[in-house]
């Protein structure tokens, strides 16, 4: 049993953020992380570059530095976060996963299992199924934390305090619809490289969608993307990638279809419903760009009272602190499973500010950083 103030739960960004700002302030903590540091952008296909500055998503005081001044990668931002970690000495317990959180005399008594991977991405997924199927609950329902296996070693720590910071980007928003679970389709873009010389139908209308379908196309795919909405959604993609898809649609290099809603997916087609009918595009691989939805098992684990569509903790404003006393939430994770809310790395490091101001019960002089003005998307 290791004992500690607070145990800190993910290590993204904002993770390492709050875990930098607890040793500022001198408060014994713990952190863990289910999968590797920045588990979520682990999955992201490679060379991924993101919306933001690099220094609105920069972290702890630290510059973030981009070669070429551009906008920061994937890898780029994994590096960065390893240094932030390293210059630091932060100690993360990677590939431990929370599987069981209770109160005990005034403690926190968390217990860890030995993990393989970060919750999110296709591993996750591979596992919510198995669960699923061993609950006998629907596909695609959730990964809920569950005890380890006997026999299986565990961990355990006593805390006083929580802080949540796990993201909220672990589970595919599943579409539904029969052929799934077949082998070619998949919620998640890989390498490019992958797709080469195949036909693929990418559905979905926002930035991930877009972005798939612009770099398939340069990868040398033949490219189709669908979508529900009559027209792009401006405002929901990367403003550079924009007039390209405009224009690649323009000349017939990838095709378009509108309006349209996902009936079935076969070993070679998608077919879909249009006003007045079907139609069928042909398909060797098929991707679900459809979204993400946050696990919520951590939250209903420790009684925190979720709310709305997007199942968004409860907390206070002013100090981060949910309905469960003790009980902190940071970073993307207070959105739920955002649809409408717009939490991203840069809206959120006024957070981790608020709890450990809570937390230790007095102003703490942190690092600077840029002022973020705006909405941009990571």
């Amino acid at each position: 049993m290791h004992d500690a103030e607070v145990a800190v739960i993910g290590a993204g960004p904002i993770g390492l953020e709050t875990a930098v700002a607890l040793r500022r302030a001198r408060v014994p903590f713990v952190h863990l992380e289910a999968g590797a540091i920045g588990a979520t952008m682990g999955w992201w296909a490679p060379g991924t570059r993101y919306f933001s500055s690099p220094e609105r998503i920069a972290i702890a005081g630290v510059p973030l530095v981009v070669q070429g001044e551009e906008k920061a990668t994937r890898e780029d931002y994994l590096r960065y976060l390893r240094q932030v970690a390293g210059a630091f000495a932060l100690e993360v317990r990677t590939f431990e996963r929370v599987a069981a959180v209770e109160r005990e005399s005034g403690w926190f008594v968390v217990r860890t299992a030995p993990s393989s991977h970060g919750v999110g991405g296709m591993e996750e997924q591979r596992r919510a199924q198995r669960l699923a199927t061993d609950r006998g609950l629907a596909e695609g329902e959730g990964a809920r934390s569950a005890p380890p296996r006997r026999g299986e070693p565990t961990r355990e720590y006593r805390v006083r305090k929580i802080v949540l910071a796990i993201g909220n980007m672990h589970l595919p928003r599943m579409v539904g619809v029969p052929g799934e679970g077949l082998p070619h389709v998949s919620h998640y873009l890989e390498d490019p490289h992958k797709y080469f010389g195949k036909r693929v139908v990418i559905v979905g209308g926002r930035n991930s969608a877009a972005e798939a379908a612009v770099r398939l196309y340069r990868a040398g795919a033949s490219v189709t993307l669908c979508q529900r909405r009559p027209e792009l959604e401006r405002e929901r993609i990367k403003y550079w990638l924009l007039p390209e898809l405009e224009w690649l649609i323009g000349k017939g290099q990838i095709g378009f279809e509108a309006s349209v809603g996902v009936r079935e997916i076969t070993e070679g087609a998608v077919v879909f419903t249009r006003a007045g009918g079907y139609v069928e595009v042909p398909a060797d691989m098929v991707l679900l760009l459809t979204g993400y939805v946050q696990e919520p098992g951590l939250f209903e684990m420790l009684g925190v009272e979720l709310h709305g569509p997007e199942r968004r903790p409860r907390f206070n404003h002013d100090t981060m602190e949910t309905c469960v006393p003790g009980v902190f939430v940071a970073g993307t994770a207070v959105s739920g499973s955002q649809e409408r809310a717009r939490v991203f790395i840069e809206n959120a490091h006024e957070h981790v500010d608020k709890l450990v101001r809570a937390i230790v019960g007095r102003e703490v002089e942190l690092p600077e950083r840029a002022v973020f003005e705006g909405n941009e998307e990571s």
